[in-house]
């Protein structure tokens, strides 16, 4: 049983589609404590939920929904909301927990806390999702070094997307970082691609994760 922390370079990087294809390979429960957007869009734990096919049972309440498509402060501000850290507690369960941040390590909570500090109490091995075309490199390393210097455990990265090699060569060495796997851009992302790519991959998936 293994547990671990979803973030990602910056927002919109494919750290949802990330989150769904390793709780469909471990048969995880999912947790996204902090949702944003909710009053226009589908939820992460929706979209999750409807791309695996689990049932209600392995998808945790979040602490917070936001109605507002904003950063977190700001988005908890306009509903009067103050988001503090004891107000999260990492469940204890029975098989392995996927948990999933919102936007990077530096996404604000409030006017003091932000995500990184969220990631430190959870104290799970990190997961960084990211991009593997230009820019990737300085996001990537950058991400990287804001969690070491926190004493935050690094699990390895995951490349979502087209994935240029020399980049990811790069983020390797000079990250010191270990390469987990990369999902591609799927062509049509619905529930039947999406599990059909985890099961083919599961062995490497395990392997590398567990």
């Amino acid at each position: 049983m293994k547990n671990f922390f979803i973030t990602g370079t910056d927002t919109g990087v494919g750290k949802t589609v990330v989150s769904a294809v390793l709780v469909h390979a471990l048969q995880a429960y999912y947790w996204k404590p902090i949702q944003t957007g909710l009053a226009n869009d589908l939820s992460e734990q929706q979209i999750v939920q409807r791309l695996t096919g689990l049932a209600d049972n392995y998808f945790l309440p979040s602490v917070h929904a936001l109605q507002a498509g904003l950063a977190i402060d700001q988005a908890a501000k306009l509903e009067n909301i103050s988001i503090e850290l004891s107000q999260f507690n990492l469940p204890t369960l029975s098989r392995s927990l996927i948990v999933e941040g919102a936007g990077g390590v530096f996404h604000p909570l409030n006017a003091t806390t932000m995500m990184f500090d969220l990631i430190k109490k959870f104290n799970l091995p990190v997961i960084i999702v990211c991009r593997g075309t230009l820019g990737t490199i300085n996001h990537t390393l950058l991400t990287i070094e804001a969690l070491r210097h926190r004493g935050i455990p690094l699990k390895g990265v995951i490349f979502s997307g087209e994935l240029n090699l020399r980049n990811q060569a790069t983020i390797e060495q000079r990250g010191k970082i270990l390469s987990l796997i990369h999902i591609p851009q799927f062509e049509d992302l619905t529930s039947f691609t999406l599990q059909k790519w985890a099961n083919t991959h599961r062995p490497l998936i395990l392997e590398k994760l567990i």
